[in-house]
């Protein structure tokens, strides 16, 4: 049984940061797509970043590249969102995810996902 749980939301100012962090257990940890989606009020879930987990390839969605960085400890098998630069539309709930998939298919940051966390909310405040 696949687990995952998030930890690390909470509210910032603008131009601030926080780290995400996703717990994992339960699953073959060389081959899994591990990502990050969010999802506002009113608005559809959508894919943030994306990590292959037996390599180094890392995705993003644009409106966050060069703020937002995705990360793996392997030894804790915890999944990491460092999210700097912070905006207000920044603002929802994110959740981590993980999919048996091959390393191409990280890429894609569909929110197809087989198993999710409960969510962690951010909230940036202008």
């Amino acid at each position: 049984q696949v687990q995952l749980v998030e930890s690390g939301g909470g509210s910032v100012q603008a131009g601030g940061s926080l780290t995400l962090s996703c717990q994992t257990s339960g699953y073959a940890a060389s081959t899994f797509c591990m990502g990050w989606f969010r999802q506002a009020p009113g608005k559809e879930r959508e894919g943030v970043a994306a990590i292959y987990t037996g390599g180094d390839n890392t995705y993003y969605a644009d409106s966050v590249k060069g703020r937002f960085t995705i990360a793996k400890d392997n030894a804790k098998n915890t999944l990491y969102l460092h999210m700097n630069t912070l905006i207000p539309e920044d603002t929802a709930m994110y959740y981590c995810a993980a999919s048996p998939r091959k390393s191409y298919a990280c890429a894609y940051l569909r929110p197809d996902y087989v198993y999710w966390g409960q969510g962690t909310r951010v909230t940036v405040s202008s």
